[in-house]
């Protein structure tokens, strides 16, 4: 424990939400979780301003950090990167550093085949995961640089899969991936760490549709060979928290697959 005291990490789509036996049912809700156990202090977004006072208040009181709460909606139409530099000028006011930034959240209309996404669940997906995470990775650049900080991106299976009607969403995720290596030639001089995480995690939305719809979901969801999926917290967000640790000796750029709380690098 401690292994992040004094960092700061801005943590996108960290807004409460548990499974029924009271675990974290969110990636990003996971990662905070994790982060403050270690000592960091948080910024968590995302865009619902209940979950986010409701993680905010729990962090705070359990684990003695300082957390900042802040509503970002990153979407077509809006003025995204005008957002966003609030977010960042914002955590600058209230820390006056930035170490971590991890791009978790992400919005898309799965399901659909491609003949028939329409531009609006297109732009859905493009615009909540591959336009934050790239006006995120921007205007924290400067202060990444100073800290010799850590990125940590979120890809996914279906883009590395080709999963079946998640056209948008896939799309989405390897426009992250190609960024993000991008991000690491680029800044490696700079001693910013970026990787990529690619989880298969059961989380509360997946535990909802197990329920509504057992079939479909012993049709179509997968359990790799460990015999279960990863857990938010437990897996996905320790491998989180060592990519930010100082002691992590990892090369810049890889990406880590996590098939039921494996780190794989390919």
């Amino acid at each position: 424990m401690g292994h992040l005291k004094g960092k700061t990490a801005i943590i996108t789509g960290g807004g409460k939400a548990l499974l029924k036996d009271g675990t974290a049912g969110a990636i990003g809700y996971g990662v905070a979780l994790a982060y403050a156990k270690e000592g960091a202090n948080l910024i968590i977004t995302g865009r619902n301003v209940k979950k986010l006072e409701d993680a905010k208040k729990e962090l705070e009181e359990n684990y003695g950090i300082k957390v900042l709460a802040l509503q970002a909606d990153v979407s077509a139409g809006n003025d995204n990167e005008k957002t966003i530099k609030n977010v960042v000028e914002k955590t600058i006011e209230t820390f006056s550093r930035i170490d971590v930034l991890i791009n978790i959240a992400q919005a898309s209309a799965s399901g659909v085949p491609l003949a028939d996404n329409t531009t609006d669940q297109f732009n859905l997906a493009i615009y909540s995961g591959l336009y934050a995470s790239f006006y995120y990775m921007k205007y924290c650049y400067p202060y990444l640089k100073e800290s010799k900080g850590t990125v940590i991106n979120f890809g996914s299976g279906a883009g590395l899969f080709g999963n079946y009607g998640q056209v948008a969403y896939a799309a989405a995720k390897e426009g992250i991936r190609g960024m993000s290596r991008v991000a690491a030639t680029e800044w490696a001089k700079d001693g910013i760490n970026v990787n990529v995480v690619c989880p298969l995690a059961y989380t509360a939305a997946l535990e909802r549709f197990k329920e509504e719809y057992p079939q479909a979901y012993e049709e179509n969801v997968t359990i790799p060979p460990i015999g279960y999926l990863g857990k938010p917290e437990e897996d996905i967000a320790r491998v989180c928290v060592q990519l930010a640790s100082p002691d992590f000796k990892y090369m810049t750029g890889e990406t880590l697959t996590l098939e039921g709380g494996l780190g794989l690098r390919p």
